[in-house]
Formats: structure tokens, sequence, C-alpha cells
């Protein structure tokens, strides 16, 4: 067997985006994007996919033992990106602007998310 290179591609959601989470148990949450994993395609969002971590003490790095609550990670395909003009989710589209640079935009009011 061929083992292939995972290599990381671009997604429409970056790090600090305001995301509504579509399917899953977390579906209708809405939150922050804390973390972006651009090789196997997830994202972290605050206060969705709450998932419990049991943890066992260590006194060297002052961490008591037990049951932690934490952000799982989620594929990128279950959430969207909330536009902050319109206010609703929206996918992203990508628009040239005139000095050449190319921003994402939402593609219901086709306002740039980046200035």
């Amino acid at each position: 067997m061929r083992e292939t290179k995972k290599t990381a591609v671009p997604l429409g959601i970056r790090h600090g985006d305001l995301v509504k989470v579509m399917s899953g148990r977390s579906k209708g949450k809405t939150g922050k994007v804390l973390s972006v994993n651009r090789v196997k395609h997830t994202v972290t969002v605050e206060h969705a996919n709450i998932i419990k971590k049991h943890t066992r003490p260590n006194p060297s790095k002052n961490i008591r033992g037990g049951i932690l609550d934490k952000e799982g990670p989620m594929h990128v395909s279950n959430v969207m990106l909330v536009c902050p003009a319109c206010g609703k989710h929206a996918r992203v589209g990508h628009t040239a602007l005139p000095d050449g640079t190319k921003v994402r935009s939402c593609r219901r009011c086709n306002t740039a998310f980046e200035k």
C-alpha cells in the first residue's frame, strides 16, 4: 500500500471567526472558532461539541485530576460562517478588490469580511 501525504488545504473559515453549527449534537449553537486544523479539516468552536476529558493529577504541573469539560473538534462542513453585516449564516465566497487582493465575502449580501 502506498501512503499518501496529507497536505494542508485552505478553508473558508479562520481562527476568530463567528460560526454557526449546522449539524451534530450542538446544532444551532454559535461561537468563535478557537482553532483550525487544515490537514484534518476540523475546527474547534467555543461552547460547542463539549466532550469529557479524564485527567490524572500531576503535581509538577499543578494539574488536579478529574473530569474536565472541553470543546472537541468538528468537521469544517458542519459549520457555516455568520456574516457580520446581515447577521445570518452564509457560504463563503471570494471577491477581487480593485487593488488586486482577494477577500472573503458573504454569498447572501456580497459584503467583504475583511477590509
